[in-house]
């Protein structure tokens, strides 16, 4: 007999009968089949609110934390699943928190490079037509039924996001953080790639079609960073975020830009 696999929904777990079909966010947007969806929309909106409170309420005292993104796949003996687990854990040393999406692959090697320091290790789960279940790392988890809440849980509880090699979810997670940074909707925010090989022609193609074609600014492309020295990738990381507290005044209130208010000798 065929293991009978468990279906997440949510706090909610299933198996066997219990079983429904398709997602919280397929339901949501899906706009076929009977007009009984317009009736039973507003009180979906009751339980979106839920996942925002909850997600408000477990992450507003995790502190500076740095977002880590990059395959489900890639296998624990693969030289970017040790890179994740040494950043990981190079972030925890100097106290910063760890967010990844909770899953296997790179996010459970940043997240147990994490959990092997004095940072905090977190997850944010999502709800998938398939099984997959947090890592064993993740210190605190929290399980989204819906993407966009989710996504604004790793812009608003991070300082900025390391992007390893990925499919097309990696891919949505960078370019959801570079649009916001083009569109000044966060400040302060490096976004970096690790993995010269591999991100290379993405970016070459930037440059040469998107850049070229007036789609972008060369400030655009200037905002990524490419690089596999994760000493490097630490200094991208942390030199922002002691800029950027420099600007915080006493009630926690940004003031000015990073150019009008530098940093204090020493700081980079």
């Amino acid at each position: 007999m065929a293991e009978d696999k468990v279906q997440k929904s949510g706090p909610v777990s299933r198996r066997g009968h219990a079983k429904r079909l398709g997602t919280s966010d397929q339901h949501l947007l899906d706009s076929r089949g009977d007009s009984k969806w317009v009736h039973e929309d507003p009180w979906r909106v009751m339980r979106i609110q839920s996942e925002f409170v909850n997600g408000f309420g477990a992450l507003a005292e995790v502190g500076p934390a740095f977002s880590i993104f990059g395959s489900a796949r890639t296998p624990s003996d693969h030289p970017e699943y040790q890179a994740a687990y040494e950043l990981g854990k190079k972030l925890s040393e100097l106290k910063y928190a760890v967010i990844t999406g909770g899953g296997p692959g790179i996010m459970e090697a940043a997240n147990k490079g994490c959990a092997e320091g004095p940072g905090l290790s977190v997850g944010l789960g999502i709800e998938l037509p398939f099984e997959q279940r947090m890592n064993d790392y993740v210190e605190l988890a929290i399980d989204f039924r819906y993407f966009f809440a989710r996504k604004t849980m790793f812009i608003k509880y991070s300082q900025g996001f390391v992007v390893f090699p990925g499919g097309y979810g990696t891919l949505d997670e960078l370019f959801e953080a570079l649009t916001l940074v083009q569109t000044k909707k966060v400040t302060s925010f490096p976004v970096v790639l690790v993995g010269v090989e591999y991100w290379t022609p993405l970016v070459d193609w930037l440059r040469s079609t998107m850049l070229r074609d007036g789609k972008i600014s060369q400030e655009d492309v200037d905002s990524l960073h490419i690089t596999d020295d994760l000493d490097e990738i630490v200094r991208i990381l942390v030199n922002p975020e002691a800029k950027r507290k420099n600007l915080v005044n006493e009630w926690g209130i940004l003031q000015g830009t990073i150019e009008e208010n530098p940093p204090p000798f020493g700081v980079l």
